[in-house]
């Protein structure tokens, strides 16, 4: 996992303009142990060897590379689907996961708390504190526990602690603001395991690093299958933007290869109801990072809004805010209706049901136009059994 040159983080934890810390005075000493010791701990051979062995023996890696026939038909180019669906827990989310509980171990924290949207990085979370005995506590936002019911019937039957965020939205945002607090009454003996490549530095850097083993496959694969390690593109969708991290992290000097980001129009971009942070965000500070954000002239958050929950966010990962700003990355919407249907496409003809998170990531391809020659892979981040309920709501009122 060697650092990409060009778009690596500064060792003041910027990417371009956007990143930093901007934290409480509480929080300063975890985050400047942390920052000191988390390459150096990640980079050391046994914890290597841990980790590798629980991605391939726990985790199911390498996550297969699978030519979508049908999509290729459609869009008239080689679509691939890198199936993260079909990781242990049913996302990327894992990869993460796995990575940051061998490095809490070694920092001797024991107690756990992370925040989730879609329920992914919660269950993700859940799973390895089972799995190494240590306490969690998963803070998520009330409207989520209610849309994302499966995933919290996992989390507690992995022994986690569900609390729910009752303020604002009561979605991703404000489980991140809960967990932040908690973590201020507990820094000493608590590890927060953020799942989006956002936050402080130095997580949006550890995240995306934890989930580059994701394009490191893509390219061992793409060359076993083509001959050629590099696609002409590669599509991922993004809410705080880890899978899409982990997606390009290997790519992003070469210039050749196009990154594509599929974002949530919600209910369309101007209709006050979307999270379209790139289009409708300025620059600002949530999280403890400066990025793009969706704010009022006064800096008031603007509450976003997705029928995705893992999407359902006010801001996107400063990796990505640079992505954007100095044009590397190009950013597409993707409706709540246009998801859904990519979400049905994808599940009747390819016999794969993939999250909504993803379904946007599927949608853009009908925004976009493609040479027969051009390879493209697609992160199919996460599966969609646990959006059944939204998506059986929606078919009941057609």
């Amino acid at each position: 996992m060697t650092a990409i040159s060009k778009y690596a983080v500064s060792e003041d934890g910027y990417y371009g303009e956007f990143g930093g810390r901007f934290i409480p005075e509480m929080l300063y000493a975890n985050i400047e142990n942390l920052r000191k010791v988390y390459l150096e701990i990640s980079q050391e051979a046994d914890f290597q060897i841990e980790f590798q062995s629980l991605l391939r023996d726990y985790v199911g890696r390498p996550s297969p590379l699978y030519l979508s026939k049908k999509l290729s038909i459609k869009h008239g180019a080689s679509i691939y689907l890198k199936r993260e669906d079909l990781n242990h827990t049913g996302a990327h989310k894992i990869n993460n996961t796995i990575g940051q509980i061998l490095l809490a171990q070694r920092l001797g924290k024991h107690r756990i708390i992370a925040e989730t949207g879609a329920g992914q990085h919660g269950v993700a979370t859940a799973t390895v504190c089972a799995l190494m005995g240590l306490d969690c506590i998963v803070y998520m936002g009330e409207v989520d526990i209610a849309r994302q019911a499966p995933n919290v019937a996992r989390m507690r039957m992995l022994g986690a602690e569900v609390r729910p965020a009752t303020s604002g939205s009561k979605t991703l945002k404000d489980a991140t603001n809960e967990a932040i607090r908690d973590w201020i009454n507990n820094a000493e003996d608590t590890h927060y395991i953020i799942g989006s490549a956002i936050g402080p530095h130095p997580y949006p850097d550890m995240v995306t690093r934890f989930q580059s083993v994701i394009s490191e496959e893509i390219k061992l694969q793409l060359e076993d299958k083509t001959g050629n390690a590099y696609p002409d593109y590669v599509i991922a969708c993004v809410g705080g933007g880890s899978n899409a991290a982990g997606a390009f992290y290997h790519f992003l000097d070469h210039e050749k290869t196009k990154l594509i980001l599929a974002e949530a129009a919600g209910e369309g971009i101007d209709s006050g109801r979307s999270a379209a942070t790139s289009i409708l965000g300025t620059k600002g500070v949530i999280h403890g990072c400066k990025t793009l954000l969706m704010q009022t002239s006064d800096g008031q958050i603007v509450e976003p809004h997705s029928i995705s929950a893992g999407l359902d966010y006010p801001g996107i990962g400063p990796l990505h805010a640079h992505l954007i700003d100095t044009g590397r990355a190009t950013v597409y919407p993707a409706t709540d209706e246009e998801a859904i249907q990519a979400m049905l496409y994808l599940s009747r003809e390819e016999g794969i049901i993939p999250a909504l998170e993803t379904a946007h990531a599927l949608a853009i391809l009908d925004q976009m136009k493609f040479k027969e020659s051009d390879t493209i892979v697609l992160c199919l981040s996460g599966r969609g059994d646990k959006d059944l309920n939204t998506i059986m709501n929606y078919l009941d009122n057609q």
